[in-house]
């Protein structure tokens, strides 16, 4: 069994696509239009198993924009991660050690979806 796709809640597509595309430098996999009022969007960190995916015209993208709360992006540097974000224009906040080894920053998407980079110290790797 393996996770694949995860739903989040956008208020406009195209703008959702433009931040998760452009700014966060996820591949678009997916854009399609099946039928009249359906949009599927489907995009993927690079590296990753997992993509998310919004559009319009699905109960799985009814839920109000912005409520899904803390998708991890695990992250080998997060010093690193965070600056490449800084500079594409993404509000980053700081780096927050909370012990074990683990740091988070957080940051949003246009809706306010939340997602956060998390970097784990012992995963490396084959680990990571």
């Amino acid at each position: 069994m393996k996770l694949e796709l995860v739903p989040i809640p956008v208020s406009d597509v195209d703008r959702a696509k433009a931040f998760y595309a452009d700014q966060l430098g996820f591949v678009v996999d997916v854009d399609v239009t099946p039928a009249d009022g359906i949009r599927v969007v489907q995009v993927t960190p690079p590296g990753s198993a997992c993509s998310i995916g919004f559009g319009t015209g699905l109960a799985a993208f009814e839920a109000a924009p912005g409520s899904v709360r803390g998708l991890h992006l695990v992250v080998a540097d997060i010093e690193r991660a965070r600056a490449e974000l800084v500079e594409r224009r993404i509000d980053v906040g700081a780096v927050q050690d909370v012990g074990g080894g683990v740091r988070y920053a957080g940051f949003t998407d246009p809706d306010g979806n939340s997602l956060t980079l998390q970097e784990m110290a012992w995963r490396t790797g084959d680990a990571f």
